[in-house]
């Protein structure tokens, strides 16, 4: 019997800590209220003021546009660098911080390029370009000067190639 309420303990940490975000500990350690209670107070203040925690980055979304390149910049002098996106939980949690902001799906900047090598889409903060969410068709290279990734395209809200010297919205990334 004394097992229930360990159990039900364990399940309630589980439920807190997913309702907090995604909080994995290290191989080998369990939860305790205290470890949970840490986390949650670091998690308020891992971002700076006006940025999104996200699956352990911080997110901010500038609606200023501007070409790709000055919006990398940007990012750059902030510290960050134009989003990458690695799951459909992440796009999902970036298009709810821009609705919030604009009330809208505006097309906006992210931080895929292929303009070294055609179809080699890279992420300008290094990581690993594995998850995508094109557009069907897209990318298309349209007019062969489309090099630049922009979000919530069309009535899909899917991603598209565009030409970098277009001006749109960004989203910026930076770790914790």
């Amino acid at each position: 019997m004394k097992m229930f309420p360990v159990c039900v303990f364990v399940c309630a940490v589980m439920i807190l800590t997913h309702a907090a975000g995604d909080y994995f500990l290290p191989e080998g350690r369990t939860a305790t209220n205290q470890t949970v209670k840490r986390h949650l107070a670091k998690r308020s203040s891992d971002c700076p003021g006006g940025w999104t925690l996200l699956r352990g980055r911080c997110f901010l979304y500038v609606p200023g546009p501007m070409t790709w390149a000055k919006a990398e910049k940007n990012c750059l002098s902030m510290g960050a660098n134009l989003a990458s996106v690695h799951s459909i939980t992440e796009y999902h949690g970036i298009q709810h911080m821009i609705m919030t902001a604009t009330h809208g799906n505006q097309e906006t900047w992210i931080g895929g390029s292929d303009a070294q090598e055609e179809n080699a889409w890279l992420w300008t903060d290094g990581t690993a370009f594995h998850y995508s969410n094109w557009c069907p068709g897209e990318p298309n290279n349209y007019g062969r000067n489309q090099h630049c990734l922009q979000i919530n395209h069309s009535g899909s809200k899917c991603w598209d190639d565009k030409g970098c010297h277009e001006h749109r919205p960004s989203v910026c990334v930076k770790k914790i």
